[in-house]
């Protein structure tokens, strides 16, 4: 998760949808990116179900999954605290 929220348009793009769901359209708006590049960013953030895709008439909106989220934080938060724990374990 950290790697695919490591591109700075990615996760631009998770900070718009913390918002509430968008279109594409939104994003590109938000985001100043052409719309076949943010529209490959959301394929990847999709696979990885940190987002959800919900057609809506014509349009399609973009909504972020907390619980994605929520697990990931966890983790890094996990990785805080044991680096925290070690920071003074010199290796030999």
């Amino acid at each position: 998760m950290t790697r695919l929220l490591g591109d700075p348009l990615r996760a631009r793009l998770v900070q718009i949808l913390a918002d509430g769901p968008a279109t594409t359209s939104h994003l590109v708006a938000g985001t100043g990116a052409k719309q076949p590049n943010v529209s490959g960013h959301l394929k990847q953030l999709r696979e990885a179900g940190v987002v959800s895709a919900e057609p809506r008439g014509r349009f399609t909106y973009y909504r972020l999954n907390p619980d994605a989220l929520q697990g990931a934080a966890l983790h890094l938060a996990g990785l805080a605290a044991r680096a925290r724990a070690n920071a003074e374990q010199f290796r030999a």
